[in-house]
């Protein structure tokens, strides 16, 4: 049961690092055609840069659930580190806590947030419903929680092949 939920997690992660890494490579594609429009086709479009902001909560929020699986997101363990090691293990489990609960704040109102704005079009891109802008919020604090979960009762999974890019190429399969 544990491999399972383990390799389904993996999938979850790395669907998270193509759409965010996906995301930034669009967004790094469209700001320059916009420019290029603009100054020297002589004429602006106006959807590069709502598209280019879609991309960046894109990749904020679904970037942000995989950085967490890998403990590449931003900690701060000053005072952790400074506790004896007997309050450490429960300081951490307390974060974990305080992390599940803002992600639960994301899924729950960020869901609410994009049902109230979901009869409401972007002025840039009339087709584009503006709650499906706000989607990536609880999309991510949904992916976040699972990561979160998993560390809780699973432990930490920044070591596996999956999302340790530094294992595989130093195994023997990647040769």
């Amino acid at each position: 049961m544990k491999n399972t939920i383990l390799r389904i997690n993996d999938v979850i992660y790395m669907a998270c690092i193509w759409v965010a890494g996906l995301s930034v490579a669009v967004m790094s594609l469209i700001i320059p055609w916009g420019i290029f429009a603009r100054y020297v086709l002589g004429s602006g479009a106006g959807w590069p840069e709502p598209v280019a902001i879609l991309l960046m909560v894109l990749f904020t929020f679904i970037g942000a659930a995989a950085s967490y699986r890998a403990c590449a997101h931003m900690a701060v363990s000053m005072c952790t580190d400074r506790l004896p090691a007997s309050m450490q293990g429960a300081v951490t489990v307390l974060v974990q806590i305080l992390m599940a609960i803002i992600c639960l704040f994301m899924v729950i109102w960020g869901t609410k947030l994009c049902m109230a704005m979901w009869n409401q079009f972007m002025s840039t891109l009339p087709t584009l419903r503006v709650g499906i802008t706000y989607s990536p919020i609880p999309i991510g604090g949904f992916l976040t929680l699972i990561f979160i979960l998993e560390r809780l009762f699973l432990g930490d999974q920044s070591q596996r092949r999956a999302v340790n890019f530094e294992l595989v190429e130093d195994s023997k399969e990647a040769v």
